[in-house]
């Protein structure tokens, strides 16, 4: 007999509440037996489950007694500064594609390889015949997250290579996903917002002769128009994105499904799965979303007694979400700064002086300074606390007419470089499962016949 609707939501509560109760681990249990909660110690520091030459995060110095000394955070691929990258592109020139050729070849490209990388980028940045009509237009939705994933698995279906593990060919695989992330991103957008919210379809094609960034605004725009400086701030927020050592989250994946011999689509995809929560690549929107709450509830935004109260109420669990969390304050790594939001405030400010946001770009400096503060106060810290990359970006986004549907999408435009680099790293040096051990804490039992119970 099929259950209701009604019972069948019933039956979900109460049985959620049966696994909590027989699934719930003492959690002294993790101390007693040295088990690192999320892989890393009450510092911060991760657990070492790899080597990566892709990229290095620096937040501690080592002094010569062995002892680790915060300091101001580094970030460096292929040992280069991430700065000195964003840096050399001078006035005139975009560096996302630069830093994806360093990234894969682990090398700065001259201008010859430069020029002819950037036109291999555009070549592949094509999709399916009738893709967009048959695929990303057919199942429309608000998580576009999901609709680039459904689409990357789908690609494998127009690919006869799909399993090929020859380096040559997922060195190509990858080059394609890199190409094609931005049109599945904002093409899945405007099926969304036209199926969905009713509004108008644009679907643009990308110009071969503009970079990544110039492209994604063009695509996403009714008019196609934006100006040198919107380009250039969204190819700065792609490069200080696009990689973040190998234990992030979705890198991490990466290495893991790449490690079980899996295909570039299947491993993109659970990449892409990885990044999407709030904890991991959705953390900007969480910020926006906090400053939203804060100008509904606080009267004089630039009144810093006032400011200070509400972010008072946050970490007491007292205002917006109620989780004790200043949305984009601290960092797993970083503990004195992170170099990727000291790099990007000169450019948020830039930005929001152009765009008439001086009083938003005030306010979040306040929150910035005060927060941390409020935070060092009120919370036992293992280490320092500092803004990070994505207290900025979401600020950035919404100045550069970048709807919240695609915040995710456009770290994972960026990411999808860096996801590259570790797959094929994964593929070059390890022929050997990821596989660590759960050490088992339950309970013996009986089993007894089904008419005994």
């Amino acid at each position: 007999m099929k259950l209701t609707k009604a019972e069948i939501e019933q039956y979900k509560t109460e049985h959620a509440k049966l696994c909590v109760e027989n699934g719930s681990i003492d959690v002294d249990l993790y101390d007693k037996y040295g088990v690192k909660r999320g892989l890393r110690d009450k510092n911060g520091t991760g657990v070492l489950a790899g080597l990566t030459s892709i990229s290095e995060i620096i937040a501690f110095e080592e002094k010569e007694d062995g002892t680790r000394v915060p300091c101001d955070g580094r970030l460096s691929y292929r040992g280069i500064n991430v700065i000195d990258l964003i840096n050399g592109r001078g006035d005139r020139r975009f560096g996302f594609e630069e830093a994806t050729y360093l990234l894969l070849f682990g090398k700065l490209p001259d201008k010859a390889q430069l020029k002819e990388f950037a036109n291999l980028l555009a070549s592949l940045r094509t999709l399916p015949t009738n893709f967009t009509r048959d695929v990303i237009m057919k199942a429309s939705g608000k998580d576009i997250m999901n609709s680039i994933t459904r689409s990357v698995l789908t690609l494998a279906a127009y690919d006869d290579e799909a399993s090929n593990l020859e380096l040559s060919n997922v060195l190509g695989q990858c080059l394609r996903m890199i190409s094609c992330f931005p049109m599945l991103s904002v093409y899945a957008y405007q099926a969304y917002n036209y199926y969905d919210r009713n509004d108008s379809l644009y679907i643009h094609r990308p110009d071969s002769k503009l970079s990544t960034s110039e492209n994604i605004l063009r695509m996403l725009r009714p008019d196609m128009n934006f100006s040198p400086l919107e380009a250039k701030v969204l190819d700065t927020a792609l490069i200080l994105h696009m990689e973040h050592g190998g234990g992030n989250n979705s890198s991490f994946t990466t290495h893991v499904v790449t490690s079980a011999g899996s295909d570039t689509y299947s491993v993109m995809a659970a990449a892409l799965s990885s990044l999407k929560g709030p904890k991991h690549g959705g953390a900007n929107i969480k910020v926006v979303e906090m400053i939203d709450d804060l100008k509904e509830n606080v009267r004089d935004t630039k009144d810093l007694d006032e400011v200070k109260n509400y972010l008072e109420k946050i970490v007491d669990r007292r205002a917006f979400d109620n989780k004790g969390l200043i949305y984009g304050m601290g960092h797993a790594i970083y503990s004195v700064s992170d170099p990727r939001a000291k790099v990007f405030k000169s450019f948020v400010k830039e930005l929001a002086v152009e765009k008439g946001r001086e009083d938003d770009f005030e306010l979040y400096s306040n929150i910035e300074r005060i927060g941390k503060e409020i935070i060092a106060s009120k919370r036992r810290i293992y280490k320092g606390v500092s803004v990070n990359v994505d207290f900025y970006s979401g600020f950035v986004y919404s100045m550069l007419g970048i709807p919240r549907e695609l915040f995710t999408p456009i770290f994972a435009i960026a990411r999808v470089s860096g996801w590259s680099a570790h797959r094929i790293e994964e593929l070059i040096n390890t022929d050997k499962i990821i596989r660590p051990a759960y050490r088992s804490v339950s309970e013996p039992q009986v089993y007894l016949p089904l008419e005994e119970r």
